[in-house]
Parts: C-alpha cells; structure tokens; sequence
C-alpha cells in the first residue's frame, strides 16, 4: 500500500513538474509557437489578434506588455547576433541595413524582462526613426555601445545578457502575409570590453 502511494505521489509530481516547466520553456524561449524569425529577429504577429494561440496569450498576460495589433504595428526582438552568440552589454554591436517602410519605429536595448536597459544616465537606451541620421541609399547604422560613439549611438550600459527590441508602428508588414520578403539590419559584433 505505501509502495502504491509513493508510486502514485511521483507520478503526480513528474507530471505537474513536466507539465508547468514545459510551459515555463514555451513562454520563455523566443522562438516559440507562432514566431517568425527574420535574420536575428523574432517576432510574433498574431499576439495582438484574436487568432493568437494560448502561449502567445499567455506570454502577453505573464509579461503584462500591451499587445499591438495588426493595423498597430509589429515588435521584433533579437537575443543573438549575427554570428550566433548571445547579445552581451559589456560588447559593442553595429546594427545596420534597411528598415521596412513604417510610419514610426523605435530601437532599444532591453533587460531579460524586454524592459528598457537602465543607463543610469540621461539617455536612455533607445532611438526612434526620426532621430537617425540615414546614410544616402536609406540605410541606417547604429552603434549599439557603453562608449560614446559617431553618428548614431544606441546607449547601453552594465553587463550581462541584453536583447533588441524593434517595433514598427503603422506599417505594411504587420498585415501583410508576405512577412518572409521582409529584410532586418543585420547585428554585427565590433568588439567587447575586457
């Protein structure tokens, strides 16, 4: 009898335990149900509609994020760079190449919370379209660095694992099914602090 309890009682924690840490995994990792992934960005189109699936819904209501919708926008995040390794505050990152046509886009650094990275100084650790200064075919370089660097630079500060949050607001993207002929700036590493 007490063999069957204890059988029965380590069932029940492997299933709990295998059941909410497959869940906690599904919500955690960026690429998960019903992400796209264009070069190093992951994004999620239907977390805002009605056709979201549960973990997109679950995801918006763990982190508290306000959702865009379609007609809204759409939020890309990038955990890597180009090169594969984890983004690193303590490294110094080149983001560059082409934007998609979008009424108004934001850049910022984020914490593992995907909220903005505290500088500690005046600046805080974003751009916005209207603040950048376009090379002459258009395209955009950032420098995504704790040093102050030429032309635009991205503020970033501390150490440890960051991410990049892109968010494209009245855009043809965020309701278009063609989101695969869309191009990102790729995330170039330049070099890390010692």
């Amino acid at each position: 009898m007490l063999k069957n309890a204890f059988l029965t009682l380590l069932t029940l924690v492997i299933a709990i335990g295998g059941g909410g840490g497959s869940v906690w995994y599904a919500l955690k990792v960026q690429d998960g149900v019903g992400a796209i992934r264009i070069g190093q960005w992951t994004a999620f189109p239907d977390i805002g509609t009605s056709s979201a699936d549960p973990y997109s819904k679950a995801r918006v209501a763990r982190e508290g994020v306000l959702a865009l919708g379609r007609a809204e926008g759409l939020s890309f995040v990038a955990e890597r760079d180009e090169g594969g390794a984890e983004l690193r505050r303590e490294c110094t990152y080149r983001i560059e190449g082409g934007f998609p046509t979008a009424r108004f886009w934001t850049l910022y650094a984020a914490d593992q919370s995907l909220g903005v990275v505290e500088t500690g100084k005046p600046r805080l650790a974003a751009l916005q379209s209207y603040g950048v200064v376009r090379q002459a075919d258009n395209t955009v370089v950032i420098s995504a660095s704790r040093h102050p660097m030429p032309g635009n630079w991205l503020l970033t500060d501390g150490a440890g694992r960051m991410y990049f949050v892109l968010t494209f607001y009245d855009t043809p993207i965020a309701s278009s099914t063609g989101l695969s002929d869309v191009s990102l700036p790729s995330i170039i590493k330049a070099g890390c602090d010692a």
